[in-house]
C-alpha cells in the first residue's frame, strides 16, 4: 500500500533579517536579528510535516549546489528523518537562497531570491520508479525556470512531471509563487488539468480568474467561491484550497465548499508570516494524505499556519498536530 509525500521543486536556505522598519529608496534599516532557516515550497512542508510527527514516510526530489547552503539542507533532513535519494547535488550550481527581510513591528516581509540550482529542475531529474509515496506535491511553479519552460506540447514542462506522477500512482498538489507578472495565465493554468489539489493564496487566485476576492472586512467569500468553481473548471481533478490571512476555502469537484476561519491569534504573539502558507500546505496535506474529512483538514492547516506565525522563519514553531489543532481551539477562529 502507498504511504508517504514526496515534495519536489525549490530548496533554498532562507536567510532571515529583522528589521525596524522598510526604508524609503536610498535610505537606511537596522537590523535588529538574522538567522538562517529552510526555505522553499518542499523543504518547507516536509520539515513542518516532521514537526507535526507525521506518521508517514517523506521524501523530497529537488537540486542543491556543493556549497555550504546545500550541506545544510541535507543535513537538517536527514535530522528530520526527511529522505534525500533523489534530493540531488548538482555540480557547478549553487544552492538556492532567499534574504528575507521582516519588519519587527508588523511581520511583513519582503523576499530577494536567488533560484541556484533550483532553476535547472526538469523533467530528467522526476524518476517515479520505486516511488512508494502516495503524494507529490510540487512548488513552487514560476520559480522553476526548466519546469515553467514549455516542453514539447506547447504545455509548460511541470504538466509533463504531473502526468507522470498520476501514472504512477501518485496524487498530485501543485503551489505557485506570488509572482507580480502575468505568466500566471501562461504557467499555470495550463498545468491544472494534470492537479488534484491546487493550493493558492487570495493573491494568485486573482491572477488566476481575474476576479476580485477583496481583504479584510472587504472580502467577498461569494467571490472566494467563483474563484474555486472557476479553477475547478479551468481542470483542477479534485480540491481547489484557497488560503488568505482571514482564513481558507476548499471548493471541491464534487460541488462541496467548506470555509474555515483563521485562527485569532494575538498579534503579540506574531513575530513573522513568512512560511505561513507552506505551513497551512502541510496541515492540509497531512490531513488528506490521513484520508481526513476536508473541514479536519483546513482546521489543522489554519492551527499549522498559526504555530508558525510565531517565529520569523518558516518551521521552528510548529507544533506537533495535536497542538496545532488545540492551539486553535484555545484561541478560538475567525
Amino acid at each position: 500500500m502507498r504511504s508517504g509525500i514526496l515534495a519536489a521543486g525549490n530548496w533554498l536556505i532562507d536567510h532571515v533579517k529583522l528589521i525596524d522598519g522598510w526604508p524609503p529608496q536610498d535610505g537606511l534599516a537596522n537590523i535588529t536579528g538574522q538567522s538562517a532557516h529552510n526555505g522553499g515550497g518542499p523543504y518547507n512542508v516536509l520539515k513542518d510535516l516532521a514537526k507535526l510527527r507525521a506518521p508517514f514516510p517523506l521524501a523530497g526530489l529537488g537540486l542543491v549546489g556543493d556549497d555550504e547552503n546545500g550541506r545544510t539542507i541535507l543535513a537538517d533532513c536527514a535530522a528530520h528523518g526527511i529522505d534525500t535519494v533523489r534530493l540531488r547535488v548538482r555540480p557547478g550550481a549553487a544552492t538556492g537562497y532567499t534574504d528575507v527581510m521582516t519588519v519587527r513591528g508588523t511581520g511583513r516581509r519582503t523576499f530577494f531570491h536567488n533560484r541556484g540550482a533550483n532553476a535547472q529542475l526538469g523533467p530528467a531529474d522526476f524518476n517515479f520508479t520505486g516511488v512508494s509515496a502516495r503524494h507529490l506535491h510540487l512548488a513552487y511553479l514560476l520559480l522553476l525556470d526548466d519546469l515553467d519552460a514549455p516542453g514539447a506540447d506547447g504545455r509548460p514542462r511541470a504538466a509533463e512531471v504531473l502526468a507522470r506522477a498520476r501514472a504512477a500512482g501518485l496524487r498530485t498538489s501543485l503551489d505557485c509563487v506570488s509572482e507580480n507578472s502575468d505568466r500566471f495565465q501562461s504557467v499555470v493554468l495550463p498545468v491544472l488539468p494534470e492537479v488534484d489539489v491546487l493550493f493558492t493564496n487570495d493573491y494568485e487566485a486573482e491572477k488566476l480568474t481575474g476576479l476580485t476576492l477583496g481583504r479584510g472586512d472587504s472580502l467577498d467569500r461569494a467571490q472566494v467561491e467563483a474563484a474555486g468553481r472557476r479553477l475547478v473548471a479551468a481542470g483542477v481533478r479534485e480540491w481547489v484550497i484557497l488560503h488568505y490571512p482571514e482564513g481558507a476555502c476548499a471548493v471541491g469537484r464534487s460541488g462541496e465548499v467548506h470555509f474555515q476561519g483563521a485562527v485569532r491569534l494575538p498579534s503579540a504573539e506574531i513575530a513573522g508570516t513568512v512560511g505561513a502558507g507552506d505551513a497551512f500546505a502541510a496541515g492540509v496535506l497531512y490531513g488528506l494524505h490521513e484520508r481526513w474529512p476536508m473541514e479536519r483538514c483546513l482546521e489543522l492547516g489554519v492551527g499549522v499556519a498559526a504555530a508558525s506565525l510565531r517565529h520569523p522563519s518558516c518551521s521552528e514553531a510548529v507544533l506537533p498536530a495535536d497542538e496545532c489543532l488545540a492551539l486553535g481551539r484555545h484561541h478560538g477562529h475567525r
